[in-house]
């Protein structure tokens, strides 16, 4: 059987268990595009150590390179984007990508958080099927090349509901990337026919959380410790998530609020992406994550007052950020 072509774009902590479980099942050659990492990489290859695969030296996927390539030959069967989703901040993903994208051939994988992230790609791409992938997992780039993977990896896979390509086609081309990606038998891959729904779900934790440790420079189980911060911060932006998504149809468990916090247990002391990036001086994920949920419920009339807090903190920690690393003046 032929191996799937795959050019993989954003090989940070997620990124790199996504290439190493689509590689370890020996049904896909991985391009992988490599920026800030690139020069490590070229010369020692990646050091992983994961809770699934163990301590991994110098490993590489089948191909690294410093840009995405343009009308590849043979082209590419899936561009898997792992990058951070920031729209605020060019160049857009949609242009990165555009050069690899074969119309109607090429599937591209978003394995990113945040409602509505395929609008852009859907619009740009017409012909081409887009997917989601809804990743649970703790995975970052300690230093260049060095990977620490400290949380099983767990992936959920759907076709984003597309206008113009067949239902059928949608859920076998998605079913087969979780069997591409499951091969190797060191992650848990599921296909999900309920792609929005497990987004809303995600945002429990990635619209409250994610953001209030970042604004607080507190990780998971320390802010756990403090009832006054989950009473008043936590429990609250995770009910005004509830709310909006019920709005929209999706009504996510009884239990879900106590699943989520549960999922970060307090002595694990985990550190969510938006905190580990302002750690780093990165810019940070707010729009999808905060914002459309925000714009969401405005639109039907719902109050988030929490939320819309949170998320107006996040839009200034950006703009300080932008600031401090020139990419606009003030």
């Amino acid at each position: 059987m032929a191996k799937s072509r795959i050019l993989l774009v954003g090989c940070g902590g997620i990124g790199t268990v996504a290439a190493l479980n689509l590689e370890a099942g020996n049904r896909a050659e991985v391009t992988c595009v490599l920026r800030s990492n690139h020069a490590a990489v070229l010369q020692k290859g990646f050091a992983i150590e994961s809770c699934d695969h163990g301590s991994v030296a110098h490993w590489r996927p089948t191909q690294v390179l410093d840009a995405v390539p343009s009308h590849p030959s043979p082209p590419f069967d899936y561009i898997v984007c792992c990058t951070k989703n920031i729209p605020d901040a060019p160049p857009s993903l949609c242009d990165l990508i555009a050069p690899a994208v074969a119309p109607g051939q090429t599937s591209i994988v978003l394995i990113q958080n945040g409602v509505n992230i395929e609008r852009p790609f859907i619009a740009r791409f017409p012909d081409n099927l887009v997917l989601s992938g809804v990743s649970r997992t703790d995975a970052h780039e300690i230093t260049p090349g060095t990977i620490q993977h400290k949380q099983p990896d767990s992936l959920d896979v759907g076709a984003f509901p597309h206008p113009s390509i067949p239902l059928a086609r949608q859920e076998n081309v998605a079913r087969e990337f979780v069997r591409i990606y499951s091969a190797g038998g060191k992650t848990n891959c599921r296909y999900d026919g309920h792609v929005a729904l497990s987004r809303w779900q995600k945002l429990v934790y990635n619209a409250c959380l994610n953001p209030i440790c970042a604004l607080t420079g507190l990780d998971t189980g320390t802010l756990q410790l403090d009832r006054q911060s989950m009473e008043t911060l936590v429990r609250p932006a995770m009910r005004e998530v509830i709310q909006v998504a019920a709005a929209l149809g999706h009504r996510l468990p009884e239990d879900v609020i106590e699943t989520t916090i549960a999922s970060n247990p307090v002595e694990k002391r985990i550190s969510p992406s938006m905190l580990v990036d302002l750690r780093k001086g990165n810019l940070i994920e707010h729009e999808n994550l905060l914002g459309e949920v925000v714009r969401e419920a405005d639109a039907i009339g719902i109050q988030t007052p929490t939320l819309t807090m949170l998320y107006n903190l996040c839009c200034a920690v950006q703009l300080r950020t932008k600031q401090s690393r020139g990419l606009i003046s003030i």
